[in-house]
């Protein structure tokens, strides 16, 4: 993913990813590596719902919450992502 803003009044790019090797996710699982990079994700946002770290009322997209636990969370469950800048 690359990401493009405004930190500290400056023009930032970043690129964000994230490499799940199938042979050791099919190792550890059982299972392919796309359905541990898509359960994974949900099963976090799930875990920080019911934490109350998001919690709003009504419908909201993910990009509406704060992404650091989310980010802090896909590196302890097994998906760590690498940022490089641009």
């Amino acid at each position: 993913c690359v990401l493009e803003g405004i930190k500290d009044g400056k023009r930032v790019k970043k690129y964000i990813y994230n490499v799940c090797d199938h042979q050791e996710c099919f190792k550890e699982t059982k299972a392919q590596a796309v359905s541990y990079t898509t359960g994974v994700p949900a099963m976090i946002g799930a875990k920080l719902i019911l934490e109350g770290k998001w919690l709003k009322s009504g419908v909201n997209n993910i990009e509406e919450f704060d992404p650091d636990p989310f980010m802090k969370e896909l590196n302890t469950q097994g998906l760590p992502f690498e940022v490089i800048d641009l």
